[in-house]
């Protein structure tokens, strides 16, 4: 892929401004380099695309941090992505810190298994989650980890984010081990946070060759190379909503339209998971357009149903609206969990939760492969491509009409 044009880089970095309109345009320079460049090397999840990345991202990090050299964070990077295994005394390693991958869905498939073997591997040691306080939710009930507030915006300005990038080695213990999951608070592991010799870094986006394994197992493969321990996706949110076991739905896309399929289907969805009889449980998110999608769903698919031989019952459907810990605990007690490739289908399949994805957006073939989920309940994925009916899709899953 060709390097960002100049000038997009130029107005990404330009300086904070009162002026409304310079600093809209300073935003909207930073959204087209993350979309149009920056996250399509990563989703191709080749060699080259992390190649280009390297050298056409470390020169921006360069000029807008301080004290930062382009050729010697490249040189670095080289040395830091090759997996090596921990040869220290573990028993006497006092703090972890496990970075966050900054979405849900990310920490619940990847930076889980690492938090995993932490546990294992440090037996002695404070395991530290360093990420937002949603993202840290979904592990609190482990008595052993603890929070470190590390803000980052994924729509952001640039500037911004690299300076929270930069801010985050003052956040993290002195002396902690620090095992990155290929996070974005250290942009792709470009932007060092501690020593080198306390540094391991799963670099996730060239792991596995072309073979066709998901995330989360190339994740455990990585822990057992560094870490020597076997470990897997999990979650352990506080406590839950409350109620008997519902059938959980989610229609969050993760911030991606790509991933949703629109109110035809969803509405449908809908309607045959309530012709089953169970109840549900339909996450509404922090509200705003998801939660009008999760209400208008429920609407027209009350109505539809209202011609059937299945009717949705009056409080057969509850929705949630709130923090997203309280939902993954929910999944991992459901009959049943369906949505779309975001965070719920992650809580899961690491739950063993049986679970129904339909997924779309994918880019390209690897990129389904690695975000598939992967655990040891039933996972029923249907994949849709563009222009394919999504009722084809909905069939495949085993919903009946």
């Amino acid at each position: 892929m060709t390097p960002p044009p100049p000038d997009l880089i130029d107005a990404a970095l330009a300086p904070a401004s009162s002026d409304a309109a310079a600093s809209n345009a300073a935003l909207d320079a930073s959204l087209s380099l993350f979309r149009d460049w920056v996250e399509p090397l990563g989703d191709g999840f080749t060699p080259e695309g992390v190649d280009d990345y390297v050298r056409g991202f470390a020169p921006i990090i360069a000029r807008a941090l301080t004290g930062y050299d382009a050729g010697r964070l490249i040189a670095r990077y080289r040395r830091i992505r090759s997996t090596r295994p921990f040869s220290g005394d573990a028993a006497s390693i006092a703090d972890v810190a496990v970075l966050s991958r900054v979405t849900l869905g990310a920490d619940a498939a990847v930076s889980s298994v690492l938090l995993d073997a932490a546990r294992q591997a440090f037996p002695n040691a404070i395991i530290h989650f360093a990420g937002n306080a949603k993202n840290a939710g979904l592990f609190l009930a482990e008595p052993r980890l603890r929070h470190i507030a590390a803000p980052y915006s994924r729509t952001g300005a640039l500037r911004h984010r690299l300076e929270a990038s930069a801010a985050l080695a003052s956040l993290l213990p002195p002396g902690a081990l620090v095992l990155d999951p290929d996070s974005r608070l250290t942009q792709l592991g470009l932007i060092p946070v501690c020593d080198d010799d306390r540094y391991f870094f799963f670099e996730s986006r060239t792991a596995g060759g072309g073979g066709n394994a998901t995330l989360p197992q190339l994740a455990a493969q990585w822990c057992r190379d560094v870490l020597g321990v076997g470990a897997r996706p999990w979650t352990a949110p506080l406590s839950g909503i409350g109620g008997p076991p519902r059938v959980c739905v989610s229609l969050g896309t993760g911030e991606n339209p790509a991933k949703g399929l629109g109110p035809e289907f969803e509405a449908e969805l809908v309607r045959r998971l309530a012709a089953t009889g169970q109840p549900l449980l339909i996450d509404k998110g922090a509200g705003g357009g998801e939660g009008a999608r999760a209400e208008a769903a429920i609407a027209a698919a009350t109505a539809a149903s209202a011609h059937t031989a299945h009717p949705i019952r009056p409080g057969q459907i509850e929705t949630w609206l709130g923090p997203f810990a309280p939902f993954a605990f929910e999944i991992a007690r459901a009959p049943l969990y369906a949505g779309y490739d975001s965070a719920g289908q992650h809580v899961a399949a690491a739950a063993g939760t049986p679970l129904m994805c339909l997924f779309a957006g994918a880019p390209c073939d690897r990129f389904f492969d690695r975000w598939r989920p992967a655990g040891h309940g039933t996972c029923r994925v249907a994949r849709h491509s563009p222009g394919g009916d999504w009722r084809n899709a909905l069939d495949s899953l085993g919903l009946a009409q």
